[in-house]
């Protein structure tokens, strides 16, 4: 009796889980990517742990992933998911700082974590820039060569600055400072998203009109190009500030705020950006809480990046389980890693700002 109910409760929780991707395949648009069901039986798939680490900045031992992980990059490497993730100890100003581990996984749902962080605040040349807040909110793609680039976020507890690290094998990692250089260091940014295209199970790097392109922002979305992936520049209007290439929408899901999720993909229609966004705490849509991260679509033009052909009118992707909702910032689901994986998609997101979950949809898709 009490098997069965489960089972019952399970599916409709299920059923709801995919509630916000019907309704976006509803819109009946051939570009978006999805829809996407959250694995309930697995998730969370990683959570925070009792690992120990020698910060070098600190002089002493920490417990760098005991207070949340979250807001992860993946990449598929020799036939597994390998999992850079944003974890916070209980120490730091700020909430915590913030270091980046590495976990990997067979199937892409049970994930070993390495015991200690791969990328931290260190006595070096970034320090300056990183601590005490930490280095935050990875995304990764690889370079035609083989080369993983990594985009993160650099925080001193004041100013948050987009900045970019290399690997060979995700372990070790070389600094390569900020992203939009040093004419704008003191400007707040985050959250960079290189394009790519599928690979196969990679996902590359790719030049569009012969320039690589990333989107960032945190409020606006914004663009810079690259021609050999570590040397940015920003991509300005007319009166020489950062160009827009979309913002937030007043009456819908993403009012207050829109930023980028995982790598963009270019495809046959154009370049497919999933983003994630906030509703508002006071003139916000009723039908999500105040504060609400949900996530979109856009689709751009492959013949001029800065320009959005369509947009999803409704979220593909919201906070429905406890998990999701509950946590150190309550209602979020933040998405920030995509991976094609054994003929599915693998979609990796943060919880509340505490775990993180992962959702699939057939490759096809």
């Amino acid at each position: 009796m009490f098997t069965g109910f489960l089972s019952i409760v399970i599916a409709g929780i299920g059923l709801m889980a995919c509630q916000s991707a019907s309704e976006t395949a509803a819109e009946n648009r051939s570009w978006i990517l999805g829809p996407f069901q959250k694995e309930l039986a697995v998730n969370p798939v990683l959570v925070p742990g009792d690992g120990v680490f020698h910060c070098p900045v600190r002089g002493e031992e920490v417990r760098w992933e005991a207070k949340d992980v979250f807001n992860p990059a993946a990449v598929v490497r020799d036939g597994r998911v390998y999992m850079i993730f944003r974890a916070e100890d209980t120490v730091g100003r700020h909430a915590g700082t913030s270091r980046l581990g590495l976990a990997v996984s067979d199937d892409g749902r049970h994930f070993e974590k390495m015991p200690e962080p791969v990328f931290y605040p260190d006595n070096d040349s970034m320090k300056i820039f990183e601590w005490e807040g930490g280095v935050e909110d990875p995304r990764i793609v690889e370079s035609p060569d083989g080369m993983y680039v990594m985009t993160y976020t650099a925080y001193d507890g004041k100013i948050a600055r987009l900045c970019l690290a290399t690997s060979r094998d995700l372990v070790h990692w070389k600094k390569h400072g900020l992203v939009l250089g040093e004419k704008y260091r003191d400007v707040w940014s985050k959250s960079g998203a290189i394009v790519c295209r599928r690979a196969g199970e990679k996902l590359l790097a790719t030049p569009v009109r012969g320039k690589y392109w990333m989107y960032w922002g945190d409020t606006d979305i914004f663009a810079c190009t690259s021609e050999d992936l570590i040397h940015w520049a920003p991509v300005l209007n007319a009166e020489g500030t950062f160009l827009k290439v979309f913002g937030p929408r007043k009456g819908k899901f993403d009012n207050q705020l829109v930023e980028p999720g995982p790598p963009p993909l270019l495809t046959p229609r154009g370049i497919v950006l999933i983003y994630n966004s906030r509703n508002h705490d006071s003139e916000g849509i009723p039908e999500l809480p105040p504060g609400t991260y949900t996530a979109g679509q856009v689709l751009l033009d492959a013949q001029n990046p800065t320009r959005v052909l369509d947009r999803t009118e409704h979220y593909f992707f919201k906070p429905e389980t406890a998990y999701e909702i509950n946590g150190q910032v309550g209602n979020v689901v933040f998405l920030e890693a995509l991976v094609p994986f054994r003929e599915e998609w693998l979609l990796y997101y943060g919880t509340a700002d505490s775990k993180i979950a992962v959702a699939n949809s057939p490759l096809k898709n």
